[in-house]
């Protein structure tokens, strides 16, 4: 046909074609087996010898935005139950029997209704036993001790695997598919008091001493976050926190140049630990296990008996196992902790199983008191919780003031405590030293190892905000918030040097713990609070 020209199709471009598509899909090929490889033997290296935690802490991870990092947990983590993984450890994913309906109150499958106000047995502040025992309490409040099943036995070279928690928690699903940790009610948003009650005012004497701290709200602990501002800095996933250097007391009067910008930088890596026994295994430890714990780069707790699902060990001490004989305990701890973990971790934080963790604040914390003395905790020794003044001492300035590089002041266990790495390294070298009375038989653990680590040139480090409030406490929100500071008690005279705030000044908008939280239902309603509670509201 005129006007229409016809063109041969060249063979040597349909060949050319055909070669690059085959390459790409060579490539694509080779890709998807190699991507396999690596993220198996990273997330095996992580289950193993958290190899991973180390290199995004690299100095190329430094340099990356924040969302790079959670990009590759989210990738490595697409699937960590494999065979080999759990040939390494059997016990990750673990986690007690599927979780019943009774989530929500209102739901129609569940008979009889259930409510997680009725999880709540009336225990708190010192030695108050519980109104309710866990064994009678509904399976909704995940309380009752045939919940565990049987406990796998371990012979005494276990080590535990203390990452096993935060990877399951990166991942966001138990090995059966359920999500870990379990997700909780919006009921536990509403207005309770330590008796899962909506009634106006509340009571609490102070242990030791004649005080009652009262309040007048329907909800103590709810009034305190949210008068006082407290919130986590940050997702418990996240391995970045933005750091204020400025905001520690007294530094802004020597540096008053200093710009009050936000820095990110990468979390430092911390193992909690915590001091229990067995029968707190099916009701604290496990609460705590589903909220707070994987927020830590490890977690560890230290009982009575071995149980490696939690992860649990039993370590032997001199003595016997009782109140009056933690001292001992706590050698035992640090020595283990110690011997297979300190090159892991930067910080080691150290408290009861009665105690309520914000991880993601103690991380950014920590990142930004080493960050403000240009300084690395695997080299610089630091001593870090919660100061009180022992009773009927007398200040001996040791060069530090308010207490802090001076005898008669120490740490106290209620609230936790932290050691840096270089601080655990120098402790173990003196341990078993007479300076560190190691055959003591005593309750004060925390006075001790403040003797000793002040024998050695360890002080104590204040950990107050800028404005002078309290990140580590002593007791409950609902009694910091609303403690009578015109009242004199022993905890008065414990702060005296500087000052006992309450209200709205209670508490830094970053704390990072509180003490005396006893019941698992409260460990889960403050968790809530913070974590899934809209300005405190469901």
């Amino acid at each position: 046909m005129a006007g229409i020209i016809k063109i041969k199709p060249r063979r040597e471009s349909v060949r050319t074609r055909k070669k690059v598509v085959g390459q790409m899909i060579w490539s694509f090929l080779i890709g998807v087996v190699v991507y396999g490889l690596v993220s198996n033997f990273v997330m095996t290296s992580l289950i193993n010898t958290n190899t991973l935690l180390n290199f995004k802490r690299s100095n190329l991870f430094k340099l990356m935005p924040s969302f790079i990092g959670n990009m590759v947990n989210e990738k490595v983590a697409a699937s960590i139950y494999t065979p080999l993984a759990l040939k390494s450890n059997p016990y990750l994913g673990w986690t007690p029997h599927p979780f019943s309906s009774a989530l929500n109150k209102n739901d129609p499958s569940n008979h009889p209704p259930f409510s997680w106000r009725q999880c709540f047995d009336g225990s708190g502040v010192g030695k108050e036993p519980p109104a309710i025992n866990a064994t009678t309490k509904p399976p909704g409040c995940y309380e009752h001790p045939s919940e565990l099943g049987a406990i796998p036995k371990v012979d005494d070279t276990w080590i535990p695997n203390v990452t096993m928690i935060r990877i399951m928690m990166l991942h966001g699903k138990d090995r059966n598919g359920n999500i870990f940790p379990p997700p909780l009610s919006k009921e536990l948003c509403e207005e309770m008091n330590k008796m899962g009650q909506e009634v106006r005012g509340g009571i609490q004497q102070v242990p030791g001493d004649a005080l009652h701290v009262r309040w007048d709200v329907t909800d103590g602990n709810k009034h305190a976050f949210r008068e006082s501002n407290v919130w986590p800095t940050g997702e418990l996933t996240s391995d970045y926190v933005t750091i204020s250097p400025w905001n520690h007391y007294g530094y802004k009067k020597s540096n008053p140049n200093e710009t009050e910008t936000p820095i990110v930088v990468p979390a430092p890596k911390v193992l909690c630990m915590v001091y229990t026994m067995e029968d707190a295994h099916a009701t604290r430890i496990r609460a705590i296990r589903e909220t707070w714990a994987g927020g830590c780069d490890g977690f560890l707790a230290f009982s009575t008996k071995s149980d490696p699902r939690l992860p649990a060990i039993h370590v032997q001490h001199a003595g016997n196992e009782e109140y009056g004989n933690m001292w001992q305990k706590v050698r035992s701890i640090w020595k283990f902790a110690g011997k297979h973990y300190l090159d892991q971790f930067d910080w080691f934080y150290l408290g009861g199983d009665d105690l309520f963790v914000l991880p993601h604040n103690l991380r950014t914390y920590l990142a930004s008191l080493t960050y403000k003395d240009k300084s690395d905790p695997r080299k610089k020794e630091y001593f870090v919780g919660h100061r009180l003044r022992l009773r009927g001492s007398k200040q001996q300035n040791r060069g530090g003031r308010d207490g802090f590089g001076m005898e008669g002041w120490f740490n106290t266990g209620g609230s936790g405590y932290s050691l840096s790495q270089a601080t655990l390294r120098k402790f173990l070298t003196v341990v078993d030293s007479g300076k560190c009375s190691p055959t003591k038989k005593c309750p004060g653990e925390d006075v001790e190892i403040t003797k000793c680590l002040t024998h050695i040139g360890i002080g104590l480090t204040d950990t107050r905000d800028a404005k002078g409030r309290e990140r580590f406490h002593f007791w409950t929100p609902e009694m910091r918030y609303h403690w009578d500071t015109s009242q004199e008690t022993w905890y008065s005279e414990s702060q005296r040097e500087w000052g006992l705030k309450n209200g709205t000044d209670c508490c830094a908008p970053d704390s990072v713990s509180f003490h005396y939280i006893k019941q698992p239902s409260l460990v889960r309603h403050l968790h809530a609070l913070l974590h899934i509670c809209k300005n405190g509201n469901s």
